[in-house]
């Protein structure tokens, strides 16, 4: 391409390339309007041009080329498909009229800051530096799939939207980002596709807004992160997936909105996670999934979630903050799965993990009672004598409480009325308090039982005794035996 080919704006940005000089266009004809159709031709640049300067434009020894043009109107569609690009490009406070498509590219530096784009390609791109698409207006997809990113990745108050139905705002599956994600304040009319990729820094949607009602706002199935991932004050309308992924440091949903009612809004499942943070913010509107997960810390408020969730073999090592366990066990309770023991297990061992026993035995007798629930009717009763009795063995007072009353009962009666000697001349001296305890204890024998046999309604007291120990004895030994396992 020849300069005499070229129209005064392009002939400006032609020789100040060689350079790296800047050029500016805002203000040119008075005024910058945000539609870019009013912007005439003194601002108005060919992408065939920018294509051609990129490609094969002049260099100056000693001189280090750069593209870097701001608020000019590019026309035509930028075509840098498979090429190698050695110089940075710099199109800040731009529009474009067609979709710049830079897939398979290898370039050094892409900024568009700024800048208002029907849509963008770079699938399956190389970038040796950094991508910078800060406040960018898309009205149509981005697609960065597959590609490989040395710096960071920029979004931040950038916006997508008008995108088609079927298709993504923002595609970023398998993509390799060797620096951070940087994207506070993102706003999205459609689903963003980050599954398969590799993030070395960290993930940042703070204050991003993200609208797909009934879809996925985010899926990032498999997603690996080595920092964080961050979404405080975020608003989510539809569902988060992260099914597989892999976060080494604090997963934060603090402050955040998160809405896809009558199905899970987060959805989270077999997941490797640091930290997953859940408070401060209003109760989701959805399910929690957290099947299968693995979270070294927990922390979970209550209030956060009030909805039905998934958490069978869910493992965590610390839950906070240090709450009753009766504000914890309601959320158990409502599982879609129904009775799943390992949540119970999984919250009494962390209650254990910080010395609170009691709340770990409420949560275990909370566990007992549950199971109680799902067996036969025989199975219940006898469920409902234990928890009346001793408490499933977590009350051991309780069988105290009854061992003592039974003997007060026992002694009082055959005080009363004493039994009849079965051998006169070899039964001991009768004691109605050690003639009680040999019929409740059903171990331990003081020579009473073998050698009086009471007769009426006495002998009917007597068996309803020698019952009520073998109960308590048996749900004591229980309970001692489940004590002595966990230990």
């Amino acid at each position: 391409m020849e300069i005499n080919d070229l129209t005064p704006a392009e002939q400006q940005v032609w020789r100040a390339f060689s350079t790296g000089a800047t050029v500016d266009f805002r203000d040119v004809d008075g005024e910058d309007t945000d539609e870019y159709a009013q912007w005439g031709p003194e601002r108005s640049i060919r992408a065939a041009v920018l294509r051609a300067l990129l490609l094969n434009g002049p260099r100056v020894p000693g001189e280090v080329a750069a593209l870097k043009v701001i608020g000019a109107r590019v026309t035509g569609t930028l075509d840098l498909r498979h090429a190698t690009v050695d110089s940075v490009v710099h199109l800040s406070h731009c529009r474009f009229t067609h979709t710049p498509d830079l897939s398979g590219a290898r370039l050094p530096y892409l900024n568009l800051r700024d800048s208002t784009l029907p849509g963008l390609m770079i699938a399956r791109a190389r970038v040796d530096g950094s991508v910078r698409l800060t406040r960018c207006r898309f009205n149509g997809v981005v697609h960065l799939g597959g590609s490989h990113i040395s710096g960071v990745l920029f979004l931040e108050r950038a916006e997508l939207y008008a995108v088609p139905e079927a298709e993504p705002a923002l595609k970023l599956s398998h993509v390799t980002i060797e620096d951070d994600l940087c994207a506070p304040g993102l706003r999205t009319h459609g689903e963003i596709r980050l599954d398969g990729a590799a993030v070395a820094g960290s993930v940042e949607l703070n204050d991003a807004r993200l609208h797909h009602p009934g879809n996925a706002v985010l899926d990032a199935q498999t997603l690996v992160v080595d920092g964080d991932l961050l979404m405080r004050r975020m608003e989510a309308t539809g569902w988060i997936g992260l099914r597989g992924a892999r976060i080494a440091g604090r997963f934060d949903l603090s402050y955040s909105r998160l809405s896809h009612p009558d199905d899970s809004a987060l959805r989270a499942s077999s997941c490797t996670i640091g930290e997953l943070w859940l408070r401060k913010g209003p109760p989701l509107d959805g399910r929690l999934n957290l099947r299968r997960a693995q979270v070294d810390v927990l922390f979970l408020e209550p209030e956060v979630v009030r909805h039905e969730v998934h958490l069978s073999n869910l493992v965590y090592t610390t839950l906070t903050p240090h709450e009753p366990a009766e504000r914890r066990l309601p959320m158990l309770e409502r599982d879609a799965e129904g009775y799943v023991p390992h949540a119970y297990e999984q919250l009494a061992t962390a209650y254990r993990r910080v010395g609170d026993d009691h709340a770990a035995r409420l949560v275990q007798l909370a566990k007992q009672r549950r199971l109680r629930s799902t067996r036969a009717w025989y199975g219940r009763l006898w469920g409902y004598v234990q928890d009346a009795t001793v408490g499933y063995g977590f009350r051991p007072l309780r069988a105290a409480v009854w061992l003592l009353s039974l003997l007060a009962l026992g002694s009082t009666a055959y005080a009363l009325h004493h039994p009849h000697a079965l051998k006169a001349s070899e039964a001991p001296h009768f004691n109605p308090v050690f003639y009680t305890l040999d019929l409740l204890l059903p171990v331990i024998s003081f020579g009473q039982e073998e050698a009086f046999a009471p007769d009426g309604w006495y002998q009917y007291l007597a068996y309803a005794l020698i019952i009520t120990g073998w109960v308590l004895a048996t749900t004591v030994v229980t309970g001692v035996t489940r004590t002595v396992s966990r230990q």
